[in-house]
């Protein structure tokens, strides 16, 4: 599965923010998936993410296998899980591997540029186009290869974590 090449990357060579388990085998190995899951993520996905360079602000790279349950009435990937996907993206990409970004999606504009089925890799990278105080602004783009797919950009409003 891995696009990237990073498999000499250890779990201990990153700072890497909570939650994140390095997948040491199977079909995601060198992937890392969130843990403990997010319920809703893991029944529309599951999703992972890899840094995409080296070092602690190498830019993130997202992962989605669909399957036929993702698949809508016209046999494409349905838009939901689509946007589902693009709204666990926006989070890694607002805090790459290593800051973790607490907080709720106020805003998401998606754009459907192109069909996704079935058993072919989707994935989704993207930039912080500004971060403040209390707003986190982010575009991204799910491809399928070189196809795009959907384009997406949202705003993430920062919560305090209760102590």
């Amino acid at each position: 599965m891995s696009d990237t090449p990073h498999d000499k990357l250890q779990a201990d060579d990153l700072p890497l923010r909570p939650g994140l388990a390095l997948m040491r085998e199977g079909p995601w190995a060198g992937w890392y998936h969130w843990e403990p899951v997010d319920d809703f993520e893991e029944h529309a996905g599951p999703f992972y993410c890899q840094p995409e360079g080296e070092g602690p602000d190498a830019p993130v790279v997202c992962g989605f296998m669909p399957e036929a349950k993702n698949r809508n009435g016209g046999g494409n990937i349905h838009g939901g899980a689509l946007m589902t996907f693009a709204d666990y993206a926006l989070f890694m990409i607002a805090g790459g591997m290593s800051t973790s970004v607490h907080g709720v999606t106020v805003t998401m504009n998606c754009e459907f540029v192109g069909a996704a089925e079935p058993g072919k890799l989707l994935t989704a990278r993207g930039e912080v186009v500004r971060a403040g105080g209390s707003l986190v602004f982010v575009r991204g783009l799910i491809s399928e290869g070189e196809r795009a797919v959907l384009a997406f950009s949202g705003t993430i409003k920062r919560l305090k974590r209760n102590a």
